[in-house]
């Protein structure tokens, strides 16, 4: 075992040690150090691009994937915390809240590397239960209540079955470890209780993924949490959800039972989010929706089988967290008081606020898939790998909900540019400019320039499906 292959996660890890010994202290607010610390982090994650090993017997692997999205994960906490600077007299970022937050981001770093069904299991759990507390951190929020009980009971059922599901693949195939399934049949006709099985397990994936049907929980959570919780909830869980699933979908071909159920759970997923978001006025649901509807886009890339297609589903996981986090930065900043802001308080955001006009403007262009936006780049790469294995059905049925979904996000453009309002104007500081246009920079330049990028998700595609 090489220590230093382990520096994106030993990072971390200190980095929780860190507050946890500052939670002690009792000081309200983000400690000054974090932000620096965090962004030393995806430094220290894209040090390890080149990690490859194996180790404790086998269960956890440094590869190309792994590797790739522990840079994402690392990105995405680094932002987070970005948002959550400069709040320092808001009460409930404390020390130990980003501890919670970075115990769920060190479990799904653990989760990219593992490559046994228990350990993933075990990790998914981790990255998890710190949430379970978090969630319903809002003060006396009747929503936030609300909002935890429901993560707590799905999570909870989800969980069930994904253990019941594990049971029925170890009864069929006598083996947890992924390269030794991959190796064997997963045609129904051959090994019914063994699909059965995945597909119970994947649902625990596809909850946190928000997949229909286990996307029930999402809009309510996003409208219960703090903003900032709901920044993190609605981003970095995916990318563990995303990692996992392009693992497992190395064991299935084009057209077999187990893909095509997937491509009709990603048709039905974009179009009941993209419909259910069209009447939404809070932001945050808005948003939750949304995110329904792009792990049916998600699963173009799964469905498709192929490396390309787990590529391209690696791709878009980039794309996402990168013009979602710009959104929510975005919700967070015109939020008055911590409250759920909605499309009218968007109204007149061009004069208030030009910075964060333009920046929503990004965000929102990149949501729908316009160019020369990440969103474009991601979708074209989904939608071509689809295509080529034959998923033109499904094709079409994306290409109609990205239509679809034109209404509701440039509605949030419309708002800020051709509403008016006389709320005063929001005064932001010069970081604070700089950090969200930082953010709506990438969305664009990833989407110019998707090639550095996109080699490593290939090499992560081709690696696990030749």
């Amino acid at each position: 075992m090489t220590i230093y292959n382990l520096l994106p996660e030993l990072w971390l890890l200190g980095t929780i040690c860190a507050l946890f010994v500052a939670s002690l202290n009792g000081r309200r607010g983000q400690p000054s150090w974090l932000p620096l610390v965090t962004g030393l982090g995806v430094l220290a994650a894209l040090l390890g691009l080149p990690a490859r090993e194996e180790m404790l017997y086998a269960t956890y692997q440094l590869d190309a994937l792994s590797q790739f999205f522990k840079l994402l994960i690392s990105f995405g906490f680094a932002v987070v915390v970005g948002i959550g600077a400069g709040k320092k007299e808001n009460e409930d970022l404390t020390p130990d809240y980003y501890m919670l937050l970075g115990l769920s981001a060190w479990g799904l770093m653990l989760l990219a590397s593992c490559v046994e069904l228990i350990t993933l299991y075990l990790a998914l759990e981790l990255s998890s239960y710190s949430l379970y507390a978090l969630i319903p951190l809002r003060g006396q929020d009747r929503r936030a209540a609300e909002a935890g009980i429901k993560y707590i009971l799905f999570g909870a059922a989800v969980t069930a079955l994904a253990l019941f599901g594990l049971s029925y693949i170890m009864a069929a195939k006598h083996t947890t470890y992924i390269a030794a399934l991959a190796a064997s049949s997963w045609s129904f006709a051959d090994a019914p209780l063994a699909v059965l099985g995945l597909m119970l397990f994947l649902a625990g994936f596809f909850y946190k993924l928000a997949l229909f049907p286990f996307h029930f929980w999402c809009p309510d959570v996003y409208q219960g949490a703090k903003n900032e919780t709901a920044a993190y909830v609605a981003t970095i869980p995916k990318l563990g959800a995303v990692v996992v699933l392009v693992r497992l979908a190395a064991f299935v071909s084009p057209h077999m039972e187990v893909t095509n159920l997937l491509a009709v759970l990603g048709a039905v997923s974009m179009t009941a989010g993209n419909l259910a978001a069209l009447v939404q006025r809070d932001l945050k649901r808005l948003l939750g929706y949304s995110s329904v509807a792009h792990a049916g886009y998600v699963m173009l890339g799964l469905a498709a089988g192929s490396a390309a297609g787990l590529s391209a589903a690696a791709f878009y996981s980039l794309a996402y967290i990168l013009m979602n986090l710009a959104a929510f930065y975005v919700v967070c900043v015109v939020a008055r008081d911590g409250d759920n802001p909605g499309l009218d308080d968007l109204d007149g955001l061009y004069r208030r606020a030009p910075a964060l006009a333009m920046i929503l403007a990004v965000a929102a262009f990149a949501l729908v898939g316009l160019p020369p936006t990440a969103g474009f780049t991601g979708k074209l790469f989904l939608l071509s790998a689809a295509w080529d294995q034959g998923y033109h059905w499904l094709v079409i049925v994306a290409v109609l909900n990205t239509a679809i979904s034109i209404y509701y996000y440039l509605g949030m453009v419309r708002h800020a540019y051709t509403g008016e309002s006389d709320a005063p104007a929001l005064v932001l500081s010069r970081g604070a400019v700089v950090f969200g246009g930082v953010l709506a920079v990438l969305v664009l330049l990833v989407g110019v320039l998707p090639a550095p990028l996109y080699d490593l998700a290939a090499m992560a595609g081709t690696r696990l499906h030749p």
